[in-house]
């Protein structure tokens, strides 16, 4: 019997309607898939059922891994590795769908780190389809002047197109989660702001929401030395709050911070 390991953030996936659903967004016969944390197998199985070209598995925990191995080690490619330490652009030569029930305490980074290394504008991947803590998905999701607006709604909605597919009810897991999760699908945009670093709108983006409910002021003159110039070219008023600038002003700001900074 495999129990769950909560130091690795594991709830495995056992909905076969919510399995169902997610099989149903894109069609994946004849194309390459990549999996993170497949857990049990439960959802992997199903995807085989589909007729892909190949399926690679990531998976950190040795025990699942062990199972996997046993149960569909001729059918599936198996990394036993931790994700974050894995190169993603060099995982395969052909673009990727990729899966996840991403684990709720990594599932942030494993999204900024795949988005902050996106290499010279060349996308990986042909779409992700990825389940978060609910919370989290409606932080990726919000929109400038509402609750959840943030540096993780300006990173993801900067080089990706995200659109919610549908909640999903702790039922669906075991060990049943004590929150709700989310599905969500990212497409890869044609057009975007062109930054030349990434980590300068992560960096950016990190000091001014520091403190999200105090004006602007004083995180903009941390980054532009006071000077009030960029503020004035961007037409941004320094009293209000960090969720009040839509995604472009901060693309834009990054811009400046890097023209500043040579």
């Amino acid at each position: 019997m495999i129990k769950a390991k909560k130091s690795l953030g594991q709830n495995f996936l056992i909905d076969q309607n919510i399995i169902d659903k997610i099989l149903n967004i894109i069609e994946i016969k004849d194309k390459s898939i990549l999996e993170i944390g497949p857990g049990t197998g439960n959802l992997t199985k199903n995807i085989l059922k589909k007729f892909p070209k190949k399926v690679i598995v990531i998976e950190k925990d040795d025990q699942l891994t062990t199972l996997l191995n046993e149960n569909l080690g001729s059918k599936v490619k198996i990394i036993n590795k931790d994700v974050l330490k894995i190169d993603e652009n060099n995982l395969d030569k052909e673009n990727l769908i990729v899966f996840g029930n991403l684990p709720y305490n990594i599932s942030t980074e494993i999204l900024c780190k795949w988005i902050l290394n996106i290499r010279d504008n060349k996308f990986w991947f042909d779409c992700l389809i990825l389940m978060f803590q609910k919370e989290v998905a409606d932080r990726i999701i919000a929109k400038y002047n509402t609750r959840y607006y943030g540096r993780l709604s300006i990173l993801a909605n900067w080089k990706l197109s995200v659109e919610k597919i549908c909640d999903i009810k702790p039922t669906s897991f075991f060990p049943k989660p004590k929150i709700n999760s989310s599905l969500l699908l990212f497409r890869p945009k044609s057009n975007f702001f062109s930054i030349k670093n990434p980590k300068n709108l992560e960096k950016l983006t990190r000091i001014f929401f520091m403190h999200r409910r105090k004006m602007l002021k004083k995180p903009y003159n941390h980054l532009f030395n006071g000077s009030i110039q960029i503020a004035n070219k961007l037409k941004i008023n320094l009293n209000l709050r960090p969720q009040n600038l839509n995604f472009e002003t901060y693309y834009k700001l990054t811009e400046e911070y890097e023209n500043l900074r040579g």
